[in-house]
């Protein structure tokens, strides 16, 4: 910190035409002269450097701050194109699972429709012949 501008004459010669004595308007100023070397007190200057300092660090940690957000954009593209291909990827094994569930009910249906064929001619040769034979019993009666 810079040092307070103390005119330690002007003070003296102030205080005796105030009245106080050489003696002690010189003793005054030393202990104020004193007060203001230990008060450690900050100047313009020193405000304006500090400002200007802490400029600095904001200018810094904005920079920082695009840099970092930068690489989390980078990031999040990076996995949202990931998720993208594993979402392509689920989706085509989807689509392959219903193509084969939609071949499997095909070749079962198919297997359904001839058994019932099977058993649909099995039952019209079984009716076929029992016609004859009711009508010899219903000429015999």
């Amino acid at each position: 910190m810079g040092a307070v501008a103390f005119d330690t004459l002007e003070f003296v010669e102030t205080l005796i035409e105030a009245g106080v004595t050489e003696k002690q308007a010189k003793a005054f100023s030393i202990v104020v002269r004193k007060s203001y070397e230990d008060a450690d007190l900050a100047t313009k200057q020193d405000i304006t450097e500090l400002r200007h300092e802490i400029s600095a660090l904001r200018k810094q940690d904005i920079a920082q701050l695009h840099y970092e957000i930068s690489d989390l954009r980078k990031d999040v593209d990076t996995k949202h194109e990931l998720l993208r291909h594993e979402i392509g990827d689920l989706r085509k094994d989807v689509d392959i699972k219903h193509d084969s569930l939609r071949a499997d009910m095909r070749h079962q249906v198919k297997e359904l429709e001839l058994r019932l064929t099977i058993k649909l001619g099995t039952i019209v040769v079984a009716a076929a012949s029992a016609i004859p034979l009711l009508f010899r019993l219903l000429h015999l009666s």
